[in-house]
Protein backbone atom coordinates (compact mmCIF):
# COMPACT_ATOMS: atom_id res chain seq x y z
CA UNK A 1 0.00 0.00 0.00
CA UNK A 2 2.41 2.45 0.83
CA UNK A 3 4.57 1.45 -2.49
CA UNK A 4 1.40 2.44 -4.39
CA UNK A 5 0.63 6.16 -2.28
CA UNK A 6 4.73 6.51 -2.89
CA UNK A 7 4.66 5.90 -6.54
CA UNK A 8 1.30 8.41 -6.88
CA UNK A 9 2.68 11.22 -4.72
CA UNK A 10 1.85 13.99 -6.88
CA UNK A 11 -1.30 12.44 -7.46
CA UNK A 12 -2.04 12.40 -4.21
CA UNK A 13 -0.57 16.15 -3.96
CA UNK A 14 -2.84 17.52 -6.67
CA UNK A 15 -5.79 15.67 -5.33
CA UNK A 16 -5.02 17.30 -2.19
CA UNK A 17 -4.68 21.14 -3.23
CA UNK A 18 -8.33 20.56 -5.37
CA UNK A 19 -9.90 19.50 -2.32
CA UNK A 20 -8.62 21.79 0.00
CA UNK A 21 -9.53 24.90 -2.47
CA UNK A 22 -13.18 23.78 -2.44
CA UNK A 23 -12.94 23.21 1.12
CA UNK A 24 -12.03 26.80 1.47
CA UNK A 25 -14.34 28.07 -1.50
CA UNK A 26 -17.15 27.01 1.15
CA UNK A 27 -15.59 28.04 4.45
CA UNK A 28 -15.22 31.39 3.07
CA UNK A 29 -18.77 30.84 1.46
CA UNK A 30 -21.05 29.65 4.02
CA UNK A 31 -20.61 32.62 6.58
CA UNK A 32 -21.66 34.97 4.12
CA UNK A 33 -24.34 33.23 3.86
CA UNK A 34 -25.02 33.43 7.04
CA UNK A 35 -24.49 37.53 7.49
CA UNK A 36 -27.19 37.90 4.66
CA UNK A 37 -29.45 35.14 6.01
CA UNK A 38 -29.44 36.88 9.45
CA UNK A 39 -30.95 39.83 7.54
CA UNK A 40 -33.70 37.73 6.17
CA UNK A 41 -37.39 37.29 7.80
CA UNK A 42 -38.01 34.35 9.11
CA UNK A 43 -40.16 31.98 7.25
CA UNK A 44 -39.87 34.20 4.56
CA UNK A 45 -38.79 33.10 1.05
CA UNK A 46 -35.42 34.51 0.69
CA UNK A 47 -34.82 33.15 4.87
CA UNK A 48 -35.85 30.03 3.06
CA UNK A 49 -33.43 30.02 0.34
CA UNK A 50 -30.82 30.56 2.31
CA UNK A 51 -31.66 27.33 4.32
CA UNK A 52 -31.33 25.32 1.61
CA UNK A 53 -28.46 27.12 -0.17
CA UNK A 54 -26.29 26.87 3.25
CA UNK A 55 -27.72 22.69 3.45
CA UNK A 56 -26.43 22.05 -0.30
CA UNK A 57 -23.17 23.70 0.78
CA UNK A 58 -22.30 22.04 3.43
CA UNK A 59 -23.50 18.85 2.65
CA UNK A 60 -22.69 18.52 -1.21
CA UNK A 61 -19.42 20.65 -1.10
CA UNK A 62 -17.26 21.62 2.69
CA UNK A 63 -18.06 18.24 3.69
CA UNK A 64 -17.24 15.81 0.90
CA UNK A 65 -14.06 18.29 0.52
CA UNK A 66 -13.14 18.06 4.02
CA UNK A 67 -13.18 14.66 4.29
CA UNK A 68 -11.57 14.41 1.09
CA UNK A 69 -8.41 17.06 1.96
CA UNK A 70 -8.06 14.86 4.70
CA UNK A 71 -7.45 11.49 3.49
CA UNK A 72 -5.03 12.69 0.44
CA UNK A 73 -3.02 14.46 3.14
CA UNK A 74 -2.92 11.66 5.40
CA UNK A 75 -2.31 9.47 2.40
CA UNK A 76 0.90 11.42 1.55
CA UNK A 77 2.09 11.17 5.36
CA UNK A 78 1.38 7.54 4.97
CA UNK A 79 3.39 7.24 1.99
CA UNK A 80 6.02 9.71 3.13
CA UNK A 81 6.13 8.86 7.04
CA UNK A 82 9.59 10.72 7.39
CA UNK A 83 7.77 13.85 6.94
CA UNK A 84 6.68 13.93 9.90
CA UNK A 85 10.22 13.29 12.04
CA UNK A 86 11.63 16.74 13.16
CA UNK A 87 9.21 18.86 10.84
CA UNK A 88 7.84 21.04 13.45
CA UNK A 89 6.13 23.05 10.21
CA UNK A 90 3.93 19.93 9.57
CA UNK A 91 3.00 19.92 13.31
CA UNK A 92 2.10 23.26 13.14
CA UNK A 93 0.10 22.97 10.03
CA UNK A 94 -1.65 19.88 11.28
CA UNK A 95 -2.51 21.72 14.57
CA UNK A 96 -4.02 24.68 12.26
CA UNK A 97 -5.92 22.13 9.79
CA UNK A 98 -7.18 20.73 13.03
CA UNK A 99 -8.76 23.88 14.32
CA UNK A 100 -10.08 24.83 10.65
CA UNK A 101 -11.99 21.14 11.32
CA UNK A 102 -13.19 22.58 14.12
CA UNK A 103 -14.47 25.77 12.60
CA UNK A 104 -16.50 23.51 10.04
CA UNK A 105 -17.98 22.30 12.69
CA UNK A 106 -19.05 25.44 14.33
CA UNK A 107 -20.25 26.22 10.97
CA UNK A 108 -22.54 22.54 10.52
CA UNK A 109 -23.93 23.72 13.87
CA UNK A 110 -25.00 27.38 12.89
CA UNK A 111 -26.53 26.05 9.64
CA UNK A 112 -27.93 23.72 11.42
CA UNK A 113 -29.59 26.20 14.14
CA UNK A 114 -30.84 28.85 11.04
CA UNK A 115 -32.17 25.69 9.42
CA UNK A 116 -34.65 25.80 12.60
CA UNK A 117 -35.06 29.58 12.72
CA UNK A 118 -32.76 29.40 16.15
CA UNK A 119 -29.93 31.90 14.93
CA UNK A 120 -29.37 34.44 17.75
CA UNK A 121 -25.89 35.66 17.09
CA UNK A 122 -25.97 39.65 14.86
CA UNK A 123 -24.99 39.69 11.24
CA UNK A 124 -21.62 41.47 12.62
CA UNK A 125 -20.45 38.21 14.18
CA UNK A 126 -20.93 35.94 10.86
CA UNK A 127 -18.53 39.15 9.35
CA UNK A 128 -15.73 38.32 12.27
CA UNK A 129 -16.23 34.45 11.88
CA UNK A 130 -15.88 34.97 7.86
CA UNK A 131 -12.48 35.73 8.79
CA UNK A 132 -11.16 33.13 10.49
CA UNK A 133 -10.76 30.52 8.05
CA UNK A 134 -9.07 32.69 6.15
CA UNK A 135 -6.23 33.81 8.49
CA UNK A 136 -6.34 29.95 9.60
CA UNK A 137 -5.56 29.42 5.41
CA UNK A 138 -2.95 32.34 5.36
CA UNK A 139 -1.09 30.56 8.32
CA UNK A 140 -1.25 26.99 7.03
CA UNK A 141 -0.32 28.17 3.35
CA UNK A 142 2.81 29.56 4.16
CA UNK A 143 3.85 26.79 6.93
CA UNK A 144 3.16 24.19 3.77
CA UNK A 145 5.14 26.39 1.38
CA UNK A 146 8.03 28.18 3.49
CA UNK A 147 8.73 25.44 5.90
CA UNK A 148 9.89 28.18 8.29
CA UNK A 149 10.81 25.66 10.88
Amino acid sequence: MQDFLLSNYEWLRALHIISVISWMAGMLYLPRLFVYHCDAEKGSIQSETFKIMERRLLKFIINPAMISSWLFGLSMIIANPGMLQGQGWLHAKLLLVLILSGVHGMFANMTKRFARDENTKPARYYRIMNEVPTILMIFIVILAVVQPF
